[in-house]
């Protein structure tokens, strides 16, 4: 399938469950799909640039390994997405990196992860922390901090910093992740 014709396809996708993962499937299964798909993607000021952002998402939450031979160049073009429903789905992509960095079964995505990732994972979650973005990114971004600050001990005294500070101007469930972060940053 060329990039074109991925692009007419992405027209179909929506916010339902069945459709994202119908495409994300489809990727899975033909993995030179991922580079047009990333290509979508990072069209940044295109609508069908959240649709594929979706599909990607899912595809990582299906299948983490699949993002490995394009980690460079997630990594270093995710800061550019910047549309809302784009947004979301590329911090829970973060997130779902640093989960698999440090889990402690089978972990395939450790040895695939650099330094020089990790840092561009930490620069885009404190820019969606700081930065007027909705709660979902925020909550990912939180996650994938807390879990990095646990190998980088300067990350946690910052988040720590950022949650307390925007505390009281959030919403209920920012306040709630935060408060939960706080809580496991205080005990370590």
């Amino acid at each position: 399938m060329t990039k074109a014709k991925l692009y007419k396809e992405l027209n179909y996708v929506n916010h339902s469950r069945e459709k994202r993962l119908h495409y994300a499937n489809l990727v899975i299964t033909n993995p030179e799909l991922v580079k047009p798909l990333l290509d979508i993607l990072f069209e940044v000021d295109d609508k069908i640039s959240c649709r594929a952002a979706w599909v990607f998402e899912f595809m990582c939450s299906k299948s983490i390994i699949e993002i490995i031979p394009h980690l460079d160049r997630f990594t270093q073009h995710m800061h550019k997405v910047h549309l809302a429903p784009a947004v979301r789905p590329v911090a829970k992509v973060c997130e779902l990196l640093t989960e698999a960095n440090y889990t402690k079964i089978d972990n395939v995505m450790a040895s695939h992860i650099t330094e020089n990732h990790k840092e561009k994972i930490i620069e885009a979650c404190f820019d969606w922390m700081i930065n007027d973005e909705k709660v979902a990114p925020k909550a990912y971004a939180m996650n994938s901090l807390y879990k990095l600050g646990n190998e980088y001990d300067w990350i946690h005294p910052e988040l720590a910093i950022i949650l307390e500070r925007d505390f009281k101007k959030q919403s209920a469930a920012y306040k709630a992740r935060a408060r939960h972060i706080l809580k496991k940053i205080n005990k370590g």
